[in-house]
């Protein structure tokens, strides 16, 4: 099974928020996930990220691979692999 660390959009129209899930790479967007380990709000001054360290961390080591942009989201939080 292919696990990947990604976006699940939530929040009304034009007001988007995200949380960060790991899920299986064949589920839908906004369907069924493993765990939830962050949030991420682009629409704050500046953007608000938290993400919880020891569950991405985690996950990396037991292979999920992240999204071009959940890559990113953990670059500028001090998270690598």
């Amino acid at each position: 099974m292919a696990v990947k660390i990604r976006l699940r959009r939530m929040g009304q129209k034009k007001a988007p928020y995200y949380r960060i899930i790991v899920a299986d790479a064949r589920s839908p967007r906004d369907g069924r996930f493993i765990e939830e380990i962050g949030t991420y709000d682009p629409s704050t001054e500046p953007v608000t990220v938290k993400v919880n360290e020891e569950l991405a961390k985690k996950w990396l080591a037991n292979g999920a691979q992240p999204t071009e942009v959940v890559s990113k989201i953990f670059k500028n939080a001090g998270i690598s692999k």
